[in-house]
């Protein structure tokens, strides 16, 4: 009999082992599936997007904010004439009768959308309509209430390849998954008709808002740089100019503008060239801006000293077949290293050059950063790289001195400079000063050192000859009265099919003020000006109207 047990026992064993698996089966392996179909039996499914976190100026105003729009639906169960409700419809939404008719075919459904994007005056005239089978959903979508400010920092908001929102461009762009948040799954309960039967949603996945970011940008200083570049374009028939303002003692970028832009609220009306932001992806010669690095490289080194005679400096210098002449055919014996900063002078870069020697040259260019991302946290950053020592020739070294054969990015030169103006010291360039999460805490983003490229002595030798630039160069007529103003100009001619276009430049001017303790670095750049290819002539004026208007704005006052 004892088999006849062991039998029955095994049978229900093996039976309640076959009932533990599809329990788990239906339970663990399909529970989310089926949830799902019972909650389609009795609601609808809906995503409901978390509150995109804001952009705001330093002053918390916000330049990137969210606007609450409405989304207006029908259930076409409910609805008994279709063709009266597209009519009186379609003298509200801007839509035509047949469109609506052909959204409100679908019988077998309780909810289609008709209309996206409704503002609450239209919301609230259909609603005294009383309308059966109608109704609003909130949709909350990208706003930008100062239009094109800023508007290739900011980049825009638009869908992805499900319909989503998502960041395209600039700070939109870069900060994306911190800005967007996550979204919610929730179920609106409905009754057999299909009408909501519950004011509650039931939350299906948890939602958090975005994080917002608070920036470095003085919303004064940006707005006083984007009317002066747009002026300027008009003004040199150039066809575009980029300028950016940076704390040197931080890197904090206060100001960034560039012409022509484009308006982020119909980012759709422009073609994909309006959305780059040039000062982070446009690479150009930077020319003569390129010089007091170059300089400073040299004095760091202990090569050169700022009474240091050029004794090549008399005549055009010959290299490989290659003859380097001054920029104005003057030349002069024995020229002082400030004298050729002062003057611009080739030949005289060529002599630095030259004492630098090819390898010390890359060295320095490599911890001036060139060559490498600056990592400002906006979208789109590029940078071209230093040429393999191998491929150099002794004219690449000669022209490179100068800034001619070498191609930077505007943000690379920006943050190179920061060295000068900070006592040696090379910033990471930054656009966020602080996050804000949703529970009002604030992460500060600290400060960051790239690297130390020179001495802070070298530094200060650096400065000096650029004040005496200002003072005593071809642009010292712009200078404010009683400001120690460090700068440089450039004019850099644009290779066209193998040679450089002696009618097409690109102009530029880089400066900080006051020279002693900087408030503001700055660099400006005109692409290809039409009324004179000198950056003493354009970009010059731009630099000197920008900062005399900044240095009132902060309150400094002349010391001279």
């Amino acid at each position: 009999m004892n088999w006849r047990y062991r039998i029955i026992l095994y049978f229900f064993l093996f039976a309640f082992f076959l009932v533990a698996v599809r329990l788990f089966y239906w339970q663990v392996v399909r529970a989310e599936e089926l949830s799902n179909m019972g909650r389609a039996q009795y609601g609808r499914q809906v995503l409901l997007s978390a509150k995109r976190g804001e952009i705001k100026t330093s002053d918390s105003y916000s330049i990137a904010a969210n606007k609450i729009l409405y989304l207006l639906f029908a259930n076409p169960k409910l609805i008994k004439d279709k063709e009266d409700l597209s009519k009186r419809l379609s003298l509200y939404i801007n839509e035509d009768e047949a469109t609506i008719s052909a959204a409100l075919k679908y019988e077998d459904r309780y909810w289609v959308p008709v209309k996206s994007k409704l503002d609450s005056k239209i919301k609230e005239k259909i609603d005294s309509l009383s309308l059966p089978g109608i109704g609003f959903e909130e949709q909350s979508v990208r706003f930008y209430p100062e239009a094109s400010l800023a508007a290739k920092v900011l980049g825009f908001v638009g869908k992805d390849e499900y319909g989503s929102d998502k960041g395209y461009f600039g700070l939109e762009g870069f900060y994306d998954r911190q800005l967007r948040g996550k979204s919610e799954l929730a179920v609106v309960i409905q009754d057999a008709t299909g009408r909501p039967i519950l004011s509650k949603l039931e939350d299906v996945s948890g939602k958090s808002d975005g994080r917002s970011l608070i920036l470095h940008m003085d919303r004064s200083i940006q707005f006083l740089l984007d009317g002066i570049l747009k002026e300027s374009v008009l003004k040199y028939g150039a066809k575009g100019a980029m300028a950016a303002v940076m704390d040197p003692k931080t890197g904090g970028i206060i100001a960034m503008s560039s012409h022509p832009t484009f308006d982020p609220r119909e980012y759709e009306k422009y073609s994909d060239d309006f959305y780059k932001n040039p000062f982070i992806t446009d690479t150009y010669e930077p020319g003569s801006t390129f010089k007091p690095l170059i300089m400073a490289a040299a004095l760091d080194a202990g090569l050169v000293k700022a009474d240091t005679k050029c004794n090549i400096c008399a005549k055009p210098v010959e290299i490989g077949g290659y003859t380097i002449e001054t920029w104005n055919d003057k030349y002069a014996a024995n020229s002082t290293m400030a004298d050729v900063i002062k003057n611009s002078d080739n030949t005289g870069m060529v002599f630095v050059g030259q004492k630098l020697g090819l390898d010390l040259m890359i060295s320095y260019l490599e911890k001036f950063g060139f060559g490498q991302m600056t990592d400002i946290d906006l979208q789109g950053e590029v940078t071209p790289q230093i040429r393999p020592r191998d491929s150099w020739y002794p004219i690449d070294l000669a022209t490179a001195s100068f800034g001619q054969g070498i191609s930077v990015t505007p943000i690379e030169l920006l943050t190179a400079f920061s060295a000068i103006a900070n006592g040696g010291k090379r910033m990471e360039p930054h656009m966020v000063a602080r996050i804000e999460t949703p529970d009002g805490e604030i992460i500060d983003i600290e400060p960051k050192i790239l690297s130390r490229p020179i001495s802070e002595r070298a530094a200060k030798i650096t400065t000096e000859m650029m004040v005496n630039a200002v003072n005593n160069g071809e642009s010292k007529y712009l200078k404010p009265e009683g400001y120690r103003v460090a700068g440089k100009t450039g004019t850099a001619q644009i290779p066209v099919e193998g040679h450089y276009d002696p009618n097409k430049t690109i102009a530029s001017f880089v400066g900080f003020a006051p020279a002693d303790d900087p408030a503001f670095l700055m660099l400006v750049v005109v692409d290809r000006p039409s009324t004179s290819i000198y950056g003493s002539e354009t970009a010059a004026p731009i630099f000197f109207e920008a900062a005399q208007k900044i240095l009132t704005y902060y309150g400094i006052s002349p010391t001279e």
